[in-house]
C-alpha cells in the first residue's frame, strides 16, 4: 500500500506559512520536513540551536542522543535547557523545550552512551544525522556508522572563538579524509578546558541545522566537499575545499574499516572504554 501524504492542518499552514510561500519550499516542501527524521547526537551546545531550528522548520522526529544532567555551567551556551532544568536529565529538558517550542514534533530519546554496539541500530532510523559531540571518538564513531549507515552526516565543532562546518555524503568524502588519525590524548583541549564564546555555538548550530534542512528538501549547495571555518574574534569566514581520499579506510578505494571498532583505542586513550557522548 502506497503511504498517504501528509496533510497539513489549518494551523500548521499558518505556523509554516513563512515556508509555504517560499517557492523552493512551498507546501510539498513541508511535508518533507515533517516527514523527515533527524538524530541529534548531543543536547550541548551545537545541538541546542539545531535541535529548536529543526523543531521550528516542523522536522517531524527528532532523535537526541545524550545521557547528562543539566549543570549551571551549561547555560552559558546550551539554549534547550533553563534554570530549572538544572539536575534533569538533558533529554527530559530537550523534549519539553522542543516541544513547547513546537507540539508536532515527536521528540524520540536516546538516553544511552552511543558507542560500536549500538552506533547502527540507533542511526539507521534517521534520514540524516547531526554531530554535536565533544571528543574525538565519538566524532569518529558517528562518521563511521553514519557512512556505513548510508546517511549524510552534518559535522560541527567549537572550541573558544573557532568554529567549523562541513557536511559528508557517503561516497563524497568522510571525516577520515579530513583528519586520517586523531590527535594525540591531551594535544586539544575541549571547551571544559579551553572555553567557548557562547554566541559561536548558536552561530554554528544554526549553520547545521540550515544544511539539514537543505539535505531533505534537497535544495542548494550543501557544504558538501567544502569546511567552513569561523574566526568570531574577526568574524572571518573562508572555505577549504574537501576531497574524498582514495586511499581513505573508511571510504576509499580500498576501505580497511567495514564494521565499527573500540574509538577508545582507536584515539589512543590508556584505558579503552566506550565511546560516550558529551554535549559541549
Amino acid at each position: 500500500m502506497a503511504e498517504q501524504p501528509i496533510k497539513l492542518t489549518p494551523e500548521q499552514v499558518k505556523r509554516y506559512s513563512r515556508h509555504i510561500i517560499m517557492g523552493d519550499v512551498g507546501s510539498n516542501g513541508q511535508r518533507k520536513l515533517m516527514g523527515a527524521k533527524a538524530l541529534i547526537v548531543g543536547a550541548g551546545g551545537l545541538g541546542s540551536p539545531s535541535a529548536i531550528y529543526l523543531a521550528l522548520a516542523g522536522v517531524g522526529t527528532i532523535g537526541i542522543v545524550d545521557f547528562d544532567v543539566v549543570e549551571i555551567s551549561n547555560l552559558q551556551r546550551q539554549i534547550l535547557h533553563h534554570t530549572a532544568d538544572i539536575g534533569r536529565p538533558k533529554l527530559e529538558s530537550a523534549r519539553d523545550n522542543i516541544n513547547a517550542y513546537n507540539p508536532d514534533v515527536n521528540v524520540v530519546m536516546h538516553s544511552e552512551r552511543l558507542e560500536s554496539s549500538n552506533a547502527m541500530g540507533i542511526l539507521s532510523q534517521y534520514d540524516l544525522v547531526i554531530n554535536g559531540a565533544d571528543n574525538f571518538a565519538t566524532r569518529y564513531l558517528v562518521n563511521d556508522a553514519a557512512y556505513l549507515a548510508g546517511i549524510p552526516l552534518v559535522d560541527g565543532s567549537i572550541l573558544i572563538f573557532d568554529g567549523q562546518a562541513t557536511v559528508f555524503i557517503p561516497g563524497q568524502g568522510c571525516y577520515r579524509c579530513l583528519f586520517p588519525s586523531p590527535p594525540p590524548p591531551g594535544m586539544v583541549p575541549n571547551c571544559a578546558e579551553a572555553g567557548v564564546l557562547g554566541a559561536l555555538t548558536g552561530l554554528v548550530g544554526s549553520i547545521q541545522a540550515t544544511e539539514a534542512l537543505k539535505l531533505i528538501l534537497g535544495i542548494g549547495e550543501s557544504l558538501s566537499s567544502r569546511l567552513l571555518l569561523i574566526d568570531a574574534l574577526s568574524m572571518n569566514f573562508r572555505e577549504v575545499k574537501l576531497k574524498r581520499n582514495p586511499a581513505c579506510p573508511l571510504c576509499g578505494d580500498n576501505p580497511t574499516v567495514t564494521e565499527l571498532i573500540d574509538y577508545e583505542i582507536f584515539c589512543g586513550l590508556a584505558e579503552p572504554q566506550a565511546a560516550g557522548v558529551g554535549s559541549d
